[in-house]
This record gives structure tokens, C-alpha cells and sequence, in this order.
């Protein structure tokens, strides 16, 4: 693939990208959220026309307009989701569209006989007339990767292979992918798991804001530097270290924590996260993508429940199943997904500001609209939100003034706790300093604030102490003077960030 463009709306998702693969090697793709690894995978599989540039195949030029084409030409993607039919057995998934047929009906002895051949070739234990459902999903994987050996996969791009697998069902998935390099087929490795890319991947392309800032043979480049390539850090910058324009935000004396959770477990996504929020203090979140970061906020607000673990909040202990357990325990979330899971556009600031509120303003099914008209003003007032009027529609407003609205939204709660997923995500500079200078406002009145980041000036400048996860765990707490960025990239890359070594230019 050479100079591929791709864009939506006038926004340039991927700007002249390139990415070459060779045959039998495992090349894994990488870089945090709106890197353009999906837009790429999609132009590659035939879900996305490119707006330019070209692809080969073969030395031959190709130009797939749908993923059948793609599939016919020997590209073919297994997804995170696995994409089949869970009531149909293996063999019918394998050859699902293309059974084999005798005088114009299913050949069921030659489709299970061909799937119990391609099976045993893969080295894979599974049944042919088994129903997909009843396997585990490391087997249904298998059976999804098998269909893509069966189509004659020259390239078959694996999307977090892992993600849902146990330990002992990688490792089948690692033969597996041996076997299929040695038969020449090319990989394309997408996961943010950095154990699992030195173990089965070549050569990694790391792409960061829609354009590929490097490919490096796996065995060459330290951890600590793709994670710099990554979040676009060079070594020698993180030397100098930074310098906040606040400050470290001063942590809470020895008081008992507000919130403590012990051992939070969900599926592979969460494995044993622990941490405390005291009164008045800043806990900032760290992690690459995939990390846990997300997962662990979701689960303190009962949006994805922990499945095993503990909790506590003021020293009661904490169970939230729905998010309305843990709005009633004064728990608020702002969440990262400002327009899918915050704003409702077409309501008016008004209405988008006490949503959360209604159920105290409302008698009878009626909104007392004077009571609703004060808290809006006070808010507004309190947290500069610029708009024509509070009957003005959300979707109007600058990216700023909607995350205030969103603050003020929870904050007429009044909440012990306030979660923030990427507080300033997709903000102006000046609206940005202005939500963190709240953020430390509201700190100071004595609220709990947990803030997930994916700007480490951000977390640097802003938290009291900095938990950094990785792979659903905590690999480091640092706090005071030992929070900088070059410290947090240490833990993300290495797992530990303790006796960080210099870093060389």
C-alpha cells in the first residue's frame, strides 16, 4: 500500500500511508485511539475506497470495491467480534456461501470430511459437526481464522486475536500462527499488548493521527521507544521533563480514602485493579489503549460490572450494577464519548444540563421549571459556559462549552466522586486550560476526581498521584516528584517505574 488517503467529511482520517507486507511474516499494526489502524485494515479489506494512493498484490495492482472482492483475492479479516453463525455447525461456518454441492444439494460428508482435513492440518482439536456455540470463544476464533486459511488467505489480518483468550489459549493461537507463516501466508497483528507483538510479530508500523511515523523490525526497537513513537514523545524531550503550568495538585493528608477498589476483575479486560481516591484529590489513570483504563471507570459506575473484586465508597461498601446504583451512591461519569454517550444534540443546554437532575425536579411528572431555570443559571454562571441563550441546542456549542455543560450536568448533583474519561479530548487550547483549572477547583471543595488521560502533560500538570495499568492491571503509582512523563512511559512500556534508566537520545 503506498500513499493512501482516505477521508470523511473533509476530515483526513489517513494521509498518504504506506505499508508493505511481506509474504510469511507477521507485521503488527499499531498506535492509540484515531491513529487510523481501522481506516487503513478497512481500505485494505475492501470495506473503505481509498481517495488515493495505490495497493499491490502480488506485484499486481489491485482495487477492491467490496470485502468480497478482497476475500476472492485472498485478503480476508477476522475480527475482534467474531463474525459467524453461532447456531450453524464448524463445517457449515467454514464453507458458509461456498458448501459443496451433489445434484443441487449441501455434499454434508464432503463439507465435514474437507473441515476435518483443514482441522488436523491446523494442528486444532475441534469437531466438525459441532455447533459454533457450543465452543469456547478461543475455539470459535479458530474456527474464524480456519474459514480464512479455507478462502486461501495470501493475507489474513488478525484484530486483537487475543483479547478474549485465556492464557493457555494463546498459546494455541501463537502455533497457529506459526504454522500459517510457515505456509507463506502474511499477517497483518493488530493488539496493544506489548508482550504478545515481541513474541509473534517481525515488524511493526506504528501509525499515530492518520499517518505512519515509522516501520522498525520488532527485534530493534525497545519497548520504551515504541511506546515514544506511540504517543509522539521523542527521548530527548522527556528528558528535559516538563513543567506545569500549576503544578502538582497537592495530595490529601492521611485521610481515610473515598473511594477504594480492591482487585477489580472483568473477563481479560480487567485483572485485579486496585486503587484509592482521597477527599479533595486528583488520581490520575495512565495506560496505552487497551489498557484497562476505560474499563476500570466503567465498572466504579456499575456501566460494565465487575465481576469479582471489591469496593468502597466513604467506607461503605460499593456494588454498583447499573449506573443508577452508583449515581444514587454519588458517583458522576464523564465519559470519553463526548457525542455518543454525553451530548443529546438536537436538546437544548437547558435540557442537556439537567438530565441527570430530572427525577428530583420533577412532581407528578411535571418539571419545575423554575427550579430548573436556577440550577441552569448557576452553573452557567459558575462555569462560564458561552452560549445565545440555555435554550440554545448542544450541538451549536464549541467542543469546550459542551464538556462544561456535561461537568455542570453532574455537578448539580453534588457527587462525592466525579470520574472523568479524557476530560479534554478534541478542546481548543483555551477551553482546555479552562476545564483544568475546574478540575482543580473542584478538587479544592473537597471533591474526589479520578481523571483517565491520554496527555501526559495533562496527568503531569494535574493529579495528586498517577496510577499507570497495563493489560487490565497496575504496573506503578507515582506521586509527587516522581510524576513526569518520562516515569509514566517507563511503567507503560516496561511494567514497572522503578529505577528508570537515563534516557539516551
Amino acid at each position: 500500500m503506498e500513499g493512501i488517503v482516505k477521508r470523511f467529511a473533509g476530515a483526513t482520517a489517513l494521509d498518504r500511508v504506506d505499508f508493505t507486507l511481506r509474504r510469511g511474516e507477521v507485521h503488527a499494526l499499531v498506535g492509540e485511539n484515531g491513529a487510523g489502524k481501522s481506516t487503513l485494515i478497512k481500505v485494505m479489506t475492501g470495506a473503505y475506497h481509498r481517495d488515493g494512493g495505490q495497493v499491490w498484490l502480488e506485484g499486481e495492482p489491485v482495487d477492491f470495491a467490496t470485502p468480497a472482492d478482497a476475500q476472492a483475492a485472498g485478503v480476508i479479516a477476522v475480527h475482534q467480534e467474531i463474525h459467524l453463525l453461532s447456531f450453524r455447525t464448524v463445517a457449515e461456518n467454514v464453507f458458509l456461501g461456498r458448501e459443496p454441492r451433489r445434484w443441487g444439494l449441501v455434499h454434508w460428508s464432503r463439507m465435514n470430511a474437507e473441515t476435518g482435513a483443514l482441522l488436523q492440518r491446523l494442528g486444532l482439536d475441534i469437531d466438525p459437526a459441532a455447533t459454533l456455540g457450543s465452543l469456547s470463544t478461543a475455539q470459535q476464533q479458530m474456527v474464524a481464522i480456519a474459514r480464512g486459511v479455507s478462502l486461501g488467505a495470501k493475507v489474513l489480518v488478525l484484530d486483537e486475536p487475543t483479547s478474549s483468550l485465556a492464557e493457555r489459549e494463546v498459546a494455541i493461537l501463537y502455533d497457529l500462527i506459526r504454522q500459517l507463516q510457515a505456509q507463506g501466508t502474511a499477517i497483518v497483528y493488530i493488539s496493544h499488548r506489548f508482550d504478545e507483538l515481541y513474541t509473534v510479530c517481525d515488524r511493526v508500523t506504528v501509525l499515530r493521527d492518520g499517518k505512519r511515523v515509522g516501520t522498525h523490525r520488532m527485534a530493534d526497537l525497545e519497548r520504551l521507544d515504541l511506546v515514544c513513537l506511540m504517543l509522539g514523545k521523542p527521548r530527548e524531550a522527556l528528558r528535559q521533563g516538563t513543567t506545569g503550568f500549576g503544578g502538582h495538585h497537592a495530595e490529601p493528608a492521611g485521610s481515610a480514602p473515598l473511594l477504594h477498589t480492591e482487585g477489580l476483575r472483568r473477563g481479560q479486560k480487567l485483572r485485579g485493579v486496585t486503587l484509592d481516591v482521597g477527599k479533595g484529590e486528583i488520581l490520575g489513570v495512565a495506560g496505552l489503549l487497551g489498557s484497562g483504563r476505560t474499563e476500570t471507570a466503567r465498572a466504579i459506575f456499575g456501566a460494565d460490572p465487575a465481576e469479582d473484586g471489591a469496593m468502597h465508597l466513604g467506607g461503605k461498601p460499593l456494588n454498583p450494577r447499573t449506573p443508577d446504583d452508583a449515581i444514587r451512591a454519588g458517583i458522576a461519569f464523564v465519559s470519553e464519548d463526548r457525542k455518543g454517550e454525553g451530548i443529546i444534540p438536537e436538546l437544548s443546554v437547558r435540557e442537556n444540563l439537567t438530565l441527570a437532575a430530572l427525577p428530583t425536579l420533577t412532581r407528578l411528572g411535571i418539571v419545575d421549571r423554575a427550579r430548573q431555570r436556577e440550577i441552569v443559571d448557576q452553573f452557567m454562571r459558575r462555569l462560564g459556559i458561552k452560549c445565545t441563550s440555555a435554550d440554545q441546542k448542544i450541538r451549536e456549542l464549541s467542543g469546550g462549552n459542551q464538556q462544561k455543560v456535561l461537568l455542570a450536568r453532574w455537578l448539580c448533583m453534588s457527587p462525592a466522586l466525579l470520574i472523568l474519561d479524557e476530560p479534554t479530548r478534541g478542546i481548543d487550547i483555551g477551553a482546555k486550560a479552562e476545564i483544568q483549572a475546574l478540575i482543580n477547583e473542584l478538587a479544592a471543595t473537597g471533591l474526589g476526581v479520578l481523571m483517565i488521560s491520554s496527555e501526559l502533560e495533562e496527568l503531569v500538570e494535574g493529579s495528586s498521584r498517577v496510577v499507570v495499568l497495563r493489560d487490565g492491571q497496575n504496573v506503578a503509582e507515582l506521586r509527587g516528584a516522581g510524576i513526569s512523563q518520562q516515569s509514566i512511559i517507563h511503567a507503560m512500556a516496561e511494567g514497572s517505574a522503578a529505577a528508570a534508566p537515563p534516557l539516551e537520545s
